[in-house]
């Protein structure tokens, strides 16, 4: 068999078609076939010679949005000119606003019944978001007084576990409603520690993403 000589146009390839049909028809309704029907010649070997399957391209293409949102949040927490509580603010309302995020919750498919992909999610929140972006920033918001609490790295852990679980439609299905409800609670506590992230855009963009995960379901 000949040796591919572009590889990485190869992978390209694979992912573009494969997000495109994860978009369209959804993780869960795409089969692999799917996919090898759709990539003008490729073979099935061709796949697998790059990825194990289905999974393994979905995480690949999650990854690679990961890449830019990580990019960002250096940029935000790295800047002199903002307050550690401004900076979380920034971050947390970029994330919402941000178009990979939207295609995200599109994509992803139930992690409830995909165990591998939620334990990949929390080793990324646990192992890279905490520690490199929110323990940081929410130390730097004590120091300069923007944020008032005698538990920065607990609270960290506070935030990512109830927005990127509780409040995680691809994790906690809920109705809008209930989401609502429940980002209205995350704001009251938040607000009682000085920091005011939510506004009703924020709300309607989360009750949007919810509705996404929804039909998806």
């Amino acid at each position: 068999m000949a040796r591919n000589k572009h590889p990485e146009e190869t992978v390209e390839k694979i992912l573009a078609v494969s997000a495109k049909l994860f978009m369209e028809k959804g993780y869960e309704h795409t089969t692999l076939q799917d996919i090898i029907d759709n990539l003008g010649g490729l073979t099935k070997g061709a796949i697998y010679h790059h990825f194990k399957g289905k999974e393994e391209i979905l995480l690949a293409i999650a990854d690679r949005m990961g890449e830019q949102t990580e990019a960002w949040m250096r940029t935000v927490r790295d800047d002199p000119g903002l307050t550690g509580a401004e900076k979380l603010q920034k971050m947390f309302r970029a994330s919402l606003e941000n178009s990979d995020q939207t295609d995200l919750f599109v994509l992803a498919p139930n992690m409830l019944k995909n165990p591998k992909l939620m334990s990949i999610l929390l080793e990324s929140m646990i192992g890279e978001v905490l520690p490199n972006y929110m323990e940081p920033v929410l130390r730097e918001a004590v120091a300069d007084g923007s944020i008032r609490t005698d538990y920065p790295e607990e609270l960290g852990e506070l935030l990512l576990l109830l927005s990127n679980v509780w409040l995680n439609p691809m994790i906690y299905p809920a109705t809008p409603e209930k989401t609502r409800r429940r980002m209205e609670l995350y704001d009251q506590m938040l607000r009682s520690m000085g920091l005011d992230l939510l506004d009703q855009e924020l709300l309607n963009q989360w009750e949007r993403f919810c509705r996404l995960s929804q039909e998806r379901l």
